[in-house]
């Protein structure tokens, strides 16, 4: 599939567990990597998925998998009620980052929920998943996994912020692209939001009447993590560990608790920014007026906020461009960012060419057809 314009779907479930983000896009090279996002859509989980993915790290190994395969089986369907919808005619790959049960980077721990082969067997297209793998076995973080598509596709910008369940950022040093996990953001504010049975605070409108908490927010910016050199990177498990504690034991109004947070995520964001410059702020975090506002008193640069396609779904358009780097063999994964000991070229192809009636998986069969011989390792 060497050629200079593809169309590929991307496929993003966050922290959050706001629902999956689907975006058909179009890329094409002319010297240098461009994109449109044709169409996208969130569809929200039910009570039953979201259950199911919030409780999924307690499963035992049995059950654990047979999610995996559900979920894939149920990302699958989704990709062809989105294809039916929006009347998408043709698909050159599809690419799925999954849903992140385990990341803990420090015992080579990871796994993305949503079996890749289990997407393509249901939509018979050609399917990436599994990404993180690879670069963790190298000793690196598994993430942040977007700033090849900051780099790639958004350079125009000083730095790439992408407020989510997890705040990350990413930016060029030193002639090199680097990233990090900022701190828990929308998973925090949400969980909060759960406890007054509301899904999320909606621009941030709650937290705005409350009053910020200066021993709580001591407390939080405290965190050893704040104080680790890049890379790094935050996962489920730290913050259950470490940030939901502080805050579930402090005797105070829940607006006061969200209020802190919001103070909270703007001074750990500012304390990122080190140069002035124009900051892309993406993420559902961009719709929180009030986290925006506090994010602006504390710098003086220039913060842009694109169109809601791009502000919603960023890391559904960078996966699917990420998919498509590593089925043209390009890395796709940064060792500058990740702190891995390579580049690699991450992720599980599972190849569906139905004119030939072949099904295959990686990278025997990609070098079959492609004719190429060469290591996924750089």
């Amino acid at each position: 599939m060497l050629q200079n314009n593809y169309s590929v779907i991307g496929i993003m479930s966050g922290t959050s567990l706001d629902g999956v983000d689907i975006a058909y896009c179009d890329f094409w090279f002319d010297g240098k990597w461009n994109f449109k996002i044709n169409c996208a859509k969130t569809y929200e989980y039910t009570n039953e998925w979201y259950n199911k993915l919030k409780n999924a790290n307690n499963l035992n190994t049995v059950d654990f998998l047979l999610l995996h395969k559900e979920y894939g089986s149920f990302i699958g369907n989704l990709v062809n009620v989105f294809i039916k919808e929006h009347s998408i005619n043709k698909v050159d790959l599809i690419s799925s980052h999954g849903h992140t049960i385990f990341h803990q980077p420090e015992y080579k721990l990871n796994f993305q929920l949503g079996d890749g082969s289990f997407i393509a067997a249901q939509t018979l297209i050609t399917t990436v998943s599994d990404f993180r793998t690879l670069d963790i076995a190298l000793g690196g973080q598994g993430a942040p996994l977007v700033p090849i598509g900051d780099e790639l596709l958004f350079s125009n910008y000083d730095y790439c912020l992408n407020i989510g369940g997890i705040s990350n950022i990413s930016f060029k040093y030193n002639n090199k692209r680097i990233a990090f996990d900022i701190c828990p953001s929308n998973i925090v504010l949400n969980y909060l939001a759960n406890k007054i049975s509301l899904k999320y605070d909606e621009y941030g409108n709650i937290a705005r009447k409350g009053k910020i908490n200066e021993e709580l927010l001591l407390q939080l910016n405290e965190l050893e993590y704040y104080y680790l050199p890049y890379p790094k990177s935050l996962g489920r498990e730290w913050i259950e560990k470490y940030f939901i504690p502080i805050i579930d034991n402090k005797n105070i109004p829940l607006h006061d608790k969200l209020a802190t947070c919001v103070e909270h995520i703007a001074i750990q964001i500012s304390k990122n920014i080190f140069t002035n410059g124009k900051i892309l702020i993406t993420g559902g975090g961009a719709h929180n007026k009030y986290l925006i506002e506090r994010i602006s008193n504390l710098l003086k640069n220039e913060l842009v906020i694109p169109d809601d396609n791009i502000v919603n779904y960023k890391e559904a358009l960078i996966f699917a461009f990420l998919g498509l780097l590593r089925w043209n063999r390009e890395v796709n994964v940064l060792k500058s960012v990740t702190g891995a000991t390579h580049n690699t070229i991450s992720g599980n192809v599972y190849i569906i060419d139905s004119k030939k009636d072949v099904y295959c998986q990686d990278v025997e069969c990609l070098e079959m057809k492609m004719g190429i011989n060469e290591s996924v390792i750089k």
